[in-house]
C-alpha cells in the first residue's frame, strides 16, 4: 500500500490542479448564466419600415418628397456639432446657486452659463446615464439607444466594433456626412462610418493634453467646411485629470477654464455664421458629457455624481422655439450675474431617438429611449408651418409644436412597440407573457382614435383651431407608454437561465468537501495533523467560524461596501484571540501587542485610502488637519510625502541585504535577492527624478521616466524565469529544508516585489512593510504553542488561525492599497507606468499586477514563512515529507478561504440577481471575486511546483525531499 508520504508527493499537485479546473469550468457556467448580455437582433432601420406603422394610416408619409435627406421625420435641424467633454460633472456647467456649497471647480464654463440665462435658445440639461459608467457602456447606450449590458465593461479596454443598428449607422446610410476626432474609441466602435475622423490615444490617464489638442486643432477649422453634416469632437482632459489627480485638483480646473475659451471660440465662430444664408443658419450644438465622476475622479459605478452628467444644447435658427408649459419640467435659480437660470432633466437613454429625430433620419433599431420634448423643441419649433395653416388661432404656434412632436411620437412608440415585440419573438426568454400584455394595452391605449385625428395632425392643411387637449392627451399617453416600456427593461433586462446558474455554483460547491478531504489525511505516525491535538482542534473551529462570519457578511449590500472594515475587524478579531493566548504562556507579548497595532493602522488607513491622501481628496479637504494642526500643503506635509517612500525603500534594500548575508545565500538567489535591492534604487531614482521637491536638489529631472520602469519590468522578467529554470543548474544539496524553503520564498517575495512597488506608487514600499511586519508576527504568534524541547508530536502541527489570519490580511492589503471591488476601484494610472500608448495586453497585465500584487501574489508565495520558521530541522527523510504535507495543507486552507468567499457571493448574486444595486454593487463584486479565486488557484499551482516540484517519476525534483 503506498504510503501517505509518497500519495501526497505525487498526488497534491494533481488535486490543485483539479480544483483549479473546477472552478475555471463552475465559473464559466455560472456566469453564461447570471451575465447573459441581452440578444443583440441584426435588424436595421430603414426608411420604408415606417409605411408599415399606423402613424400615416390612409395617406403616405407628408414628409417624403420633400427633401431626399430624410423619410420618418422631418428634419428639423441641417447641420449637428457634438462636442463631448469625457467625464463631465453635473456641477460642472451648472451655475454654484444650484448647490448648498460653492466648490473651487464650479462656474469656470461661465460662456454656458451666460448664455443659458440669456438666450431662449439654449439651455442646460441635467443628463441621467444608466451604469455602469464606463466609457464603452455610455458611448454604446447613446449611440445605440438602448440600456447597457453589464458583460460589456471587460471590453472597455479594447472596444469591438458596434453591429447593431446605431445613429452613426443611420447617418451614414442616409446620406449624412460624419466627422469625427478625439477618443480613437468611436473609430474602434465605428470603423467605417466616418467621412473623416482625426482619432488619438485615449487609454494614457496620464496624458492630460493629447486628444484634447488633436480637438482643438482640428475643430475650429474644421466649422468652417462645408463637407460635414455631423461633427464630433471628444475631449478626455477632464477625465483624465480626474483619474489621476481628482476633481479638486489645480490641473482639473485648468481644464475647465481651457474648455470654457474653446467654448467661448466655437459659439462665436457658429454664431457669426448663423445669419440668413449662412453656413450654420440651421446648426444646432450639443456639449455634453457620456457620465460623470465621483469627487476622487473615478467612475463606472452607479452612485449620483457618476450617472449625472450635463448637456447644453443651442440653436442658432431665429426666431426661438416655443412648447407648452406642461412639458417644460425645468427648475430655475438666480446664477451669479443675477440672471435667471432654467435646468431640465434629461435621460441619455432618449438621445438616439431625439437625435435622430432632429435630423430626420430612422431611430436605431433596438432604441427604447423617447424623443424628449425640450431638447426636441429647441431645434423642431421653428419649421415656418404657419404657411401651410390657415386663420388666425390664438394659440398657434402652441398646437403647431404639439402637432409635430405628437407625430414625431406617434413614429417613436411606433418603432419601441416594434422592436419590443421582435425581441421577444427572437430571444431565448425575453419578457414575459404579462409584461407583453400590459405593454400592447397601454400601446392600444395611445393608439386609440389616431386614425381619426392623424390625417389632420399630419396634414397640416385643417381650416379650424385645433383645441389642444385632444393633442396633449394623446402625448401624454405615449409618455406613458414609453417611460413604462423603459422602466421594464431597466427592471427586467438581463436574461437570467437560472439553471445555469445553478450547475455553475453546484461545481464551485463540490470544491468545498475535496478540500477537506484532501487536508484530513493522517500522517505516517497514525494522528491527523489537523486533529492531532485538542487545541488545533479548538482554533480550527475558531478560523472557520471567522470564515463563516466574513462569508454570510456578503449577503448584505452594506456590508460588501464595506468589506475592508469588516475584514480588518475579523482580522482583530483573531488578534485577540493570540493575545489571550500570549497572556496565558507568558511569551510572545511583544507581537501581539505590535499584531494589534498593525491591524489599528490598517483600519484607519482602509477608511481614508492611502491612494486618496492627496490634498485633492474630498477627505483631505475636509479634515485638512487630520493628524496634527497643519495644513496638507504645508510643506512638512510635501517633504514628508516625498522622502518616507524612499526612506521606506532604502529600508527594504538594507533589510534584504542583511537577511541574504545571515543566511549563507548562494549562487542564482544571491544574484536573485541582488537584483531586487539593484530595483529598489531604480525606483527611488525614479520617484525622485519625478519630483517636483527632489528633482531640482538631485539634478534629476526628466531622468528615465519610461526607460527606468522598463528596466525593472525586465529584471524582474528575468528573475522570475532565473528561478523557474533554476532546478536545471542548482545542484547544492547540503542546506536544511527549513533553511532552502525560507531562501527560496525570500527570492521569490524579492524578485516579484520590484515591479509591485513600482506599479503601486510611493504606498508601495509602506504597505511592502506592513505585509512584512504583519507576516512576521502572524508566523510568530502561530509557534507560539511551540518551544525548543517540543518532541515530534508537537511539531507536526499547523495553526489554521495563522492561515486564516493571512488570508484576511491579504484582503486587508486590497482596501489598502486604495483598490475596491467595483470598476472604479481600479488604478487605470499604474498601466502605463513606463509607457505612453496602449497595448491592450501589456496594459492588462501591468493593471492585474497592481490591483493584485499585495493582495494575492505576495500573500501566495510568502505562505511557506508560516512553515518554514517553526523549528523542525529537516535532516531526515520523515522531516521534509512532514514539512511537504504541512504546505501542502496550508495551501489547500488557504485555497479553502477563498473558495467558500466566492461561493458566499455567488449565493449573493443569485439570490440578489433582482435587486436595484445588482448592476452596480453585486455584479462588480462577483467579477473580482472569481478574478481573484482564478488567480489564486494559478498561482498556488504555481508556488506548489516552484517549492516542491515532482519528476516525472513522482519524486522531488528539488533538494527539499532530496534522500542521502
Amino acid at each position: 500500500m503506498m504510503e501517505v508520504g509518497d500519495w501526497w508527493r505525487r498526488g497534491k499537485w494533481r488535486i490543485m490542479v483539479m480544483l483549479t479546473m473546477l472552478h475555471v469550468v463552475g465559473i464559466l457556467i455560472f456566469t453564461r448564466g447570471f451575465l447573459l448580455t441581452r440578444t443583440e437582433l441584426p435588424y436595421y432601420s430603414n426608411c420604408s419600415d415606417v409605411s408599415e406603422s399606423p402613424c400615416f394610416t390612409g395617406q403616405s408619409n407628408p414628409y417624403q418628397n420633400q427633401s431626399n435627406s430624410h423619410c420618418w421625420t422631418r428634419p428639423a435641424v441641417d447641420r449637428l456639432v457634438i462636442i463631448v467633454l469625457d467625464a463631465l460633472r453635473f456641477d460642472f456647467v451648472a451655475p454654484s446657486t444650484f448647490f448648498k456649497e460653492s466648490k473651487p471647480w464650479m462656474d469656470k464654463l461661465r460662456v454656458l452659463q451666460k448664455l443659458a440665462s440669456t438666450k431662449t435658445s439654449a439651455r442646460i440639461f441635467k443628463a441621467i446615464a444608466d451604469p455602469p459608467t464606463t466609457s464603452l457602456q455610455r458611448l454604446k447606450g447613446l449611440t445605440t439607444g438602448g440600456l447597457p449590458t453589464f458583460i460589456d465593461v471587460g471590453n472597455s479596454f479594447g472596444a469591438p466594433a458596434i453591429l447593431e443598428d446605431n445613429l452613426i449607422h443611420q447617418l451614414a446610410s442616409n446620406g449624412k456626412r460624419v466627422v469625427m476626432m478625439g477618443d480613437d474609441t468611436w473609430v474602434q466602435l465605428f470603423p467605417h462610418h466616418f467621412k473623416k475622423s482625426y482619432p488619438y490615444p485615449s487609454f494614457n490617464v496620464k496624458d492630460l493634453h493629447t486628444v484634447d489638442n488633436g480637438c482643438i486643432e482640428h475643430l475650429l477649422p474644421s466649422l468652417y467646411e462645408e463637407d460635414w453634416d455631423v461633427l464630433i469632437a471628444h475631449f478626455l482632459g477632464v477625465d483624465h485629470a480626474g483619474h489621476i489627480l481628482g476633481v479638486d485638483s489645480v490641473p482639473m480646473i485648468e481644464k475647465l477654464e481651457q474648455y470654457n475659451e474653446i467654448l467661448d471660440k466655437v459659439i462665436e465662430v457658429l454664431d457669426n455664421q448663423s445669419g440668413p444664408g449662412g453656413l450654420h443658419e440651421n446648426t444646432f450644438l450639443l456639449v455634453m458629457g457620456d457620465h460623470g465622476q465621483t469627487i476622487n475622479g473615478d467612475h463606472g459605478g452607479g452612485s449620483a455624481e457618476e450617472v449625472e452628467t450635463s448637456v447644453f444644447a443651442m440653436s442658432f435658427k431665429k426666431p426661438p422655439s416655443t412648447m407648452p408649459s406642461e412639458f417644460d419640467t425645468s427648475s430655475c435659480e438666480i446664477d451669479l450675474d443675477q440672471k435667471k437660470t432654467c435646468i431640465s432633466s434629461f435621460q441619455q437613454l432618449d438621445f438616439a431617438a431625439t437625435v435622430s429625430a432632429l435630423l430626420g433620419v430612422p431611430f436605431p433599431f433596438g432604441s427604447i429611449g423617447r424623443v424628449s420634448p425640450e431638447l426636441y423643441a429647441l431645434g423642431a419649433g421653428t419649421w415656418n408651418l404657419e404657411n401651410n395653416i390657415e386663420g388666425n388661432c390664438p394659440n398657434q404656434k402652441e398646437e403647431e409644436w404639439m402637432q409635430n412632436y405628437c407625430n414625431v411620437l406617434c413614429i417613436n412608440s411606433w418603432q419601441v412597440k416594434r422592436y419590443i415585440d421582435v425581441y421577444s419573438a427572437s430571444s431565448v426568454i425575453g419578457f414575459s407573457s404579462e409584461d407583453l400584455l400590459h405593454i400592447s394595452d397601454m400601446y392600444a391605449q395611445a393608439e386609440e382614435n389616431w386614425s381619426c385625428s392623424s390625417e389632420n395632425l399630419l396634414s397640416f392643411k385643417d381650416e379650424s383651431c385645433y383645441s389642444s387637449l385632444p393633442l396633449k392627451r394623446k402625448i401624454d399617453a405615449y409618455f406613458k407608454f414609453l417611460l413604462n416600456v423603459a422602466e421594464l427593461a431597466r427592471s427586467k433586462w438581463t436574461e437570467f437561465d437560472l439553471k445555469m446558474m445553478g450547475i455553475g455554483f453546484a461545481i464551485i460547491l463540490i470544491s468545498l468537501p475535496i478540500y477537506f478531504l484532501a487536508m484530513m489525511t493522517k500522517s505516517v505516525n497514525g494522528f491527523s495533523l489537523l486533529f492531532g491535538d485538542s487545541e488545533i482542534f479548538v482554533k480550527l473551529v475558531f478560523a472557520l467560524f471567522m470564515v463563516v462570519i466574513r462569508a454570510c457578511s456578503f449577503l448584505s449590500n452594506s456590508y460588501i461596501l464595506e468589506e475592508g472594515k469588516v475584514a480588518s475587524f475579523l482580522l482583530a478579531t483573531t488578534a485577540m484571540f493570540k493575545l489571550r493566548n500570549s497572556i496565558k504562556r507568558e511569551k510572545m507579548l511583544m507581537e501581539a501587542i505590535v499584531f494589534l497595532l498593525l491591524i489599528t493602522i490598517l483600519r484607519f488607513t482602509i477608511e481614508v485610502g492611502l491612494s486618496k491622501q492627496a490634498a485633492t481628496s474630498l477627505f483631505m479637504s475636509t479634515h485638512s488637519s487630520w493628524l496634527v494642526e497643519i495644513d496638507p500643503g504645508h510643506p512638512v506635509w510635501i517633504y514628508m510625502a516625498e522622502i518616507i517612500p524612499i526612506l521606506a525603500l532604502i529600508f527594504l534594500a538594507y533589510l534584504l541585504y542583511i537577511i541574504m548575508a545571515r543566511s549563507s545565500c548562494r549562487s542564482i538567489w544571491k544574484y536573485v535577492v541582488l537584483g531586487t535591492i539593484l530595483c529598489y534604487i531604480l525606483i527611488a531614482v525614479h520617484w525622485a527624478s519625478e519630483s517636483d521637491v527632489l528633482s531640482p536638489m538631485l539634478m534629476l529631472q526628466g531622468i528615465g521616466r519610461n526607460c527606468i520602469p522598463r528596466i525593472i519590468y525586465a529584471i524582474g522578467l528575468g528573475q522570475l524565469l532565473l528561478l523557474a529554470f533554476s532546478p536545471l543548474f542548482h545542484k547544492d544539496r547540503d542546506l536544511e529544508s527549513k533553511m532552502h524553503l525560507l531562501i527560496k520564498t525570500l527570492a521569490m517575495l524579492s524578485s516579484c516585489s520590484s515591479t509591485i512597488i513600482v506599479l503601486s506608487g510611493k504606498q508601495g514600499p509602506l504597505v511592502a512593510l506592513v505585509t512584512i511586519t504583519g507576516g512576521y508576527c502572524i508566523m510568530r504568534l502561530g509557534n507560539i504553542e511551540r518551544g525548543s524541547t517540543d518532541k515530534v508530536a508537537g511539531i507536526l502541527t499547523f495553526d489554521p488561525l495563522s492561515v486564516t489570519q493571512w488570508s484576511l490580511l491579504a484582503t486587508c492589503l486590497f482596501f489598502v492599497t486604495g483598490h475596491w471591488c467595483a470598476f472604479d476601484g481600479l488604478r487605470y494610472g499604474a498601466a502605463f507606468i513606463g509607457y505612453d500608448e496602449f497595448v491592450l495586453v501589456r496594459q492588462a497585465i501591468l493593471l492585474t499586477i497592481d490591483t493584485f500584487g499585495f493582495s494575492h501574489i505576495i500573500p501566495v508565495f510568502g505562505l511557506p514563512f508560516l512553515v518554514a520558521r517553526q523549528k523542525l530541522l529537516g535532516r531526515t527523510d520523515q522531516d521534509r515529507r512532514l514539512l511537504h504535507l504541512q504546505l501542502s495543507q496550508m495551501y489547500l486552507m488557504y485555497g479553502l478561504i477563498t473558495a467558500a468567499s466566492v461561493i458566499a457571493t455567488i449565493l449573493c448574486v443569485i439570490i440578489q440577481r433582482r435587486h436595484l444595486m445588482v448592476w452596480g454593487l453585486f455584479a462588480p463584486k462577483f467579477v473580482f471575486d472569481v478574478v481573484g479565486l482564478i488567480l489564486t488557484d494559478i498561482l498556488i499551482c504555481l508556488a506548489w511546483f516552484y517549492y516542491v516540484g515532482r519528476r516525472e517519476d513522482g519524486t522531488q525534483l528539488t533538494t527539499l525531499d532530496h534522500r542521502d
